[in-house]
């Protein structure tokens, strides 16, 4: 959930980890801190807030440093504060560690630790791995760190340097991710490939229950036992550019705006109109497993837990395959049995959301094929999945998700396509639904064309603190993901229901203080969903629409419409959330709200 950048070589250490921990903000931003070496002495500064808070604390300090570590956090151990705040160190003052993760003994460790005489003086997990290190440390930092991770129990990414030994850092992972980037005289590490790509685009990612040493000269990976690691460096497919604002005041709005792109990028080279069908390179070394297919069980967690509900109902209309949709963090803990022909999917932004990871490892252990979609090349999910596919939607800064859930509902039509050509799927069916893909793109944009019409409306209602959203069949996932949304980052309670079950128990929330929002295109439930409208106008509450083009009944019903072309019935989720999204982001402006850093979330989820 946190933020971690290391550095070592010829620049000015400060420089470059501040600027990573500006690129890591998003990850975690209620305290933040640095710890370097200054000419033959350790010097640690930390404070509580964002990292404008540290810029001002160092404003006037005069630092000459080629090697240090830095780290943004996300409250997990202690509240925010600057005790809390990494990096965390020894008594002596010469031990420094930045981790993320959590430590799951920390508290037996602590009270052996304090018996020792090891003082304390913060409430976190991640103090107690400084203290163990300092007891195990007899003149190198290597053997002390491996000592000290063999007694550990749950999950870390950390960084370690010694003042004794300023010529190196120290890595660690176990279930939470970290990258080497391979400069020029120079190395760096993090946890997000962001906060390097300034300085290189080689890196290499560690896996589960690695350990590296990073010197300005190379670096060496080994496992806990000490066995020599070869892996060959990546190039990363992102340029610096792709993770800037590029005018816009906020990711969130950069990205909305990017989804013709992104939904482009998602299909681009992926389909064969001619033949009505779709091809996913990543898909071919097991499609000979997956024609023989009888169940897909999706796990997923948030935005993208909602993606595979809408991934469901495209199974369902184009294949013959029973598809089940699970969130993750449950999943792991019931007592599933994936029969012979089980396929777990995990869907995931970051490939480094922990629920999911434990969920398909789970689903390995029994047995099932196990898949990946992930926006992130070398993440955990890629790496230990068998087959997958990529969104190739650039990186996605803005904490709530929007282009990458498009491109994950796209790509799940492409799967189901691809799978229903080779069942009951005729090519002339195929043939209609990949014209309806390639017209995604236009008509997103024609919708954020209307952008000032959905911001009028939400200088409308922004003042309202409770909403309800409502659709059936697919558009019941997209009154979930709307809400979701207007949650996240403007602080307004809302809830998504199937527009059916308002009979049954919401309906009494109903009333001038609670605007619904119908997610209502012209598709097979319409007629129904429109009765459903109805009974919300009876009870006298505002009412806003998001229609099909055209549609002449729900003017009758409201003023507050906002329309999106027609497109195949499953497609309607892409085109409708983008109008969900502007509305959630345009209500966050209105009230002030910290769009692109909501409070209590960061990014990508790496603990339970």
């Amino acid at each position: 959930m946190c933020g971690i950048i290391a550095y070592i070589g010829e620049k000015n250490s400060v420089q470059i980890l501040m600027e990573g921990l500006k690129r890591l903000e998003y990850r975690g931003y209620d305290s933040c801190g640095l710890a370097v070496m200054a000419e033959g002495a350790p010097y640690c500064v930390k404070t509580t807030g964002r990292i404008i808070n540290l810029e001002k604390k160092l404003a006037n300090v005069n630092i000459s440093s080629r090697m240090g570590i830095a780290h943004t956090r996300w409250a997990t151990h202690g509240k925010p504060s600057e005790e809390n705040a990494h990096p965390h160190f020894n008594k002596d003052h010469t031990i420094f560690v930045i981790h993320n993760g959590i430590i799951e003994n920390y508290a037996i460790l602590k009270r052996e630790l304090m018996k020792l005489g090891h003082p304390f003086s913060s409430e976190t997990d991640t103090e107690v791995i400084a203290h163990l290190i300092e007891e195990f440390y007899d003149g190198e930092l290597l053997p002390a760190v491996l000592k000290c991770l063999d007694k550990i129990t749950g999950t870390f990414g950390l960084a370690v340097f010694h003042a004794e030994e300023p010529d190196q850092i120290v890595l660690a992972r176990r279930g939470s991710p970290l990258v080497i980037g391979l400069g020029r005289n120079e190395m760096l590490a993090a946890s997000d490939v962001n906060a390097i790509l300034r300085h290189t685009d080689k890196v290499i990612y560690l896996d589960d229950d690695e350990v590296a040493v990073i010197r300005r000269d190379g670096f060496q990976i080994m496992s806990l036992t000490q066995e020599t690691v070869y892996r060959t460096p990546e190039k990363v497919e992102w340029q610096i550019a792709d993770t800037e604002k590029d005018g816009y005041p906020h990711y969130m709005l950069k990205e909305i705006f990017e989804q013709p792109e992104t939904v482009l990028n998602a299909f681009r080279g992926r389909i064969i109109p001619e033949e009505g069908v779709s091809k996913l390179g990543g898909l071919e070394p097991v499609i000979d497993q997956l024609k023989h297919m009888k169940r897909l069980i999706v796990v997923a967690c948030g935005t993208s837990y909602h993606a595979g509900l809408l991934g469901q109902y495209m199974f369902e209309k184009m294949t013959d395959v029973d598809v089940d949709v699970e969130i993750a963090s449950e999943f792991r803990y019931r007592n599933v049995h994936p029969h012979d022909g089980t396929v777990v999917l995990a869907i995931s932004q970051s490939g480094e959301t922990a629920d999911s990871i434990a969920a398909l490892r789970e689903a390995r252990r029994k047995g099932a094929l196990t898949l990946g979609m992930v926006n992130t090349v070398g993440s955990t999910i890629a790496r230990e999945t068998v087959a997958g596919i990529y969104n190739h939607a650039g990186p996605e800064i803005g904490v709530a998700s929007t282009k990458i859930f498009t491109s994950q509902v796209v790509i799940l039509a492409l799967f189901a396509l691809l799978l229903g050509r080779y069942q009951k799927l005729s090519m002339t069916d195929g043939a209609g639904i990949i014209r309806a893909i390639q017209q995604l793109p236009e008509q997103i944009s024609h919708i954020l064309d209307r952008a000032d019409h959905i911001r009028a409306i939400a200088q409308k209602y922004y003042k309202y603190n409770s909403f309800l959203f409502i659709g059936r069949m697919c558009n019941y996932p997209t009154a979930l993901e709307g809400a979701l949304k207007l949650k996240e980052i403007s602080y307004i309670h809302a809830e998504g229901y199937p527009a059916g079950e308002l009979k049954h128990g919401p309906i009494a929330l109903l009333s001038p203080h609670c605007p619904v929002v119908a997610v209502c295109p012209q598709d097979s439930m319409y007629e129904k969903t429109i009765s459903n409208i109805k009974e919300v106008e009876a009870r006298s509450a505002n009412i806003i629409a998001v229609c099909t083009e055209g549609d002449d009944k729900l003017t009758e019903i409201t003023r507050d419409i906002i329309e999106v072309p027609a497109t195949v019935e499953f497609l309607n989720p892409v085109l409708c959330n983008v109008p969900l999204q502007l509305l959630a982001y345009y209500c966050a402006l209105y009230r002030g709200c910290e769009i692109d850093k909501p409070r209590n979330l960061a990014k990508s989820v790496t603990v339970e």
